[in-house]
């Protein structure tokens, strides 16, 4: 476990990197308000990923009926998903390497780069190819972005801006489908991704000019091996994860042959890490009982998300005649929760230093929300629903940036940027994961009625087509929606009993934060050199 910050003399293989006062130092030097000014550019950066996969889910129907490509639509999202969990601990890993401001920047330049090509595409699969571009600099500054955090404050500070990501998220969620309907119906699809570059442009200004910190290692040897075979293990379990029960059986080969080498793939890297010199994903943050526990919370904390996410506004929009035009508001009354969650128990935890009881709580109300949610039915009124999803927010916004801040707090502030982008594929795997399992119960409890209910189930089931059905195939179809959907939250449960659990056995380690006096404020000022 990490020293406390009160025995510094204690030698200890944690105590040999000088790293940590430097968060201290840049936090004690500028001062609160400098570092809200500095977040607010990484902010920026992370609105413009969350954004652009809500906008351009809302777009993809005008874009499938501009450029064709029907049958491979899906891959326009796993494209995507692919490549941003493959490349998140290689960019967080660089971060470590190389310098977290420059490769954050290079992200958002990649990223950039995919969204023009993407806006520019002219059939479906240069689309799909150049949304992995996109991908990339999606993983890039989601690896980056909450390491930047970790070196600019300390944990013991960090509840204090923990409400301007929570935030992010919220407008992020609920912002995007409302603003990709707007795009796609006045400007075209196309700038659903040329609406990145103002908004990304500004990150990179504002990052280059305000993000001050340390300078890094200068020296570095990558682990190429190690990147090949976790982008094999990576890719073979996202893949498996977006094609089981639906492009191919759970049982065909293709998923098997994909199981089979992500198995593979995973032993050789493990036995990989242990030999390299300087491991892409080095197991020693492994070995810190509260990184394992944090990364099975974000496993099911993801899996909830993406369930949420797209299962829930399918049953408010079928079951109980939801809007669709305003699907991101459907989930309001769980995102808005999320941010004032986040934001109290942040500043609890900067105030008293105590963090352990907020992932228990987190894992509690999820576990309660998503029973409940478990037993909603064709004739759960809305009122009841957003209860429920409130509930969700309530635990989502205890759980979530938390165990960002406790994995954070375990590890050496040299392995700020692997352990940051551990958790980020811990989630996007858990979503990716949860997704596919959630994805073959609704489909198993549906396949009865989607025949029977064609042109009205899945794309659209808001709009006239459901109405027009005869009344008994109206009312079979509603019925399977509400079974599949009950469904998904008991496995939902499940998992959140699991994180449960995980929370329980968190061990509360001193917060490393500002020390008492001015002597140990770490390095002067000037040491804060710009990379």
């Amino acid at each position: 476990m990490p020293v406390s910050p009160s025995t510094p003399s204690t030698p200890s293989a944690r105590s040999t990197p000088v790293a940590a006062p430097s968060a201290v130092a840049a936090e004690s030097a500028v001062g609160p308000r400098r570092i809200r000014l500095t977040m607010l550019g990484i902010m920026l950066a992370m609105l413009l990923a969350m954004l652009d996969n809500a906008i351009v889910g809302t777009a993809m129907p005008t874009i499938v009926g501009d450029l064709g490509g029907l049958a491979h639509i899906s891959w326009v999202v796993t494209a995507y998903a692919l490549a941003t969990a493959v490349s998140t601990p290689v960019w967080g890993k660089f971060g470590d390497l190389f310098g977290r401001k420059r490769v954050f920047l290079s992200a958002i330049v990649v990223f950039l780069l995919g969204s023009v090509l993407a806006g520019a595409a002219t059939s479906m699969t240069a689309l799909i190819s150049f949304r992995a571009v996109q991908g990339l600099g999606a993983g890039g500054i989601g690896a980056t972005a909450f390491a930047l955090v970790g070196a600019l404050v300390p944990p013991r500070e960090r509840g204090r801006y923990q409400g301007m990501t929570a935030s992010v998220m919220a407008i992020g969620t609920v912002g995007g489908p409302l603003l990709g309907g707007f795009v796609t119906g006045h400007l075209g699809w196309r700038w659903a991704f040329y609406l990145n570059l103002p908004l990304g442009l500004l990150a990179v200004v504002w990052c280059a000019v305000l993000l001050r910190l340390p300078a890094g290692r200068a020296k570095a040897r990558i682990d190429w091996p190690g990147i090949v075979l976790l982008t094999a293990t990576i890719g073979s379990i996202v893949l498996a994860a977006s094609w089981a029960g639906t492009t191919y059986a759970w049982g065909s080969w293709q998923i098997l042959s994909l199981g089979a080498v992500g198995v593979l793939g995973l032993v050789l890297f493990v036995g990989r890490q242990r030999r390299a010199a300087e491991p892409v994903l080095p197991l020693r943050i492994f070995a810190d009982r509260n990184v394992r526990l944090v990364c099975v919370m974000v496993f099911a904390a993801g899996a909830v998300m993406f369930g949420a996410t797209l299962y829930l506004p399918l049953f408010q929009q079928s079951v109980q005649g939801a809007s669709a035009t305003n699907s991101g508001l459907l989930l309001l009354p769980m995102m808005v929760p999320i941010a004032l969650v986040s934001n109290v128990a942040g500043k609890v935890m900067s105030r008293t230093g105590r963090y352990r009881i907020f992932p228990i709580l987190g894992a509690g109300f999820l576990a309660l929300s998503t029973a409940l949610l478990a037993t909603m039915g064709t004739a759960t009124p809305r009122a009841v629903t957003g209860l429920y999803l409130a509930l969700a927010g309530i635990g989502l916004g205890f759980l979530m940036q938390m165990t960002t801040t406790i994995a954070q707090n375990s590890v050496e502030p040299r392995d700020l940027g692997v352990v940051s982008a551990a958790t980020q594929l811990f989630r996007t795997v858990g979503g990716s994961l949860g997704v596919a399992l959630f994805g073959a119960l609704f489909t198993h409890a549906t396949a009865g009625v989607t025949g029977a209910a064609e042109g009205a189930p899945g794309a659209n089931p808001g709009s006239g087509a459901l109405a027009q059905l005869p009344a008994a195939a109206r009312a079979a179809y509603l019925h399977a929606v509400a079974t599949g959907t009950q469904r998904v939250f008991m496995l939902a449960a499940a998992f959140c009993a699991v994180a449960l659990v995980a929370a329980l056995l968190v061990k509360e380690v001193p917060l490393r934060g500002k020390p008492a006096g001015p002597a140990a404020a770490g390095p002067e000022p000037v040491a804060l050199k710009a990379r």
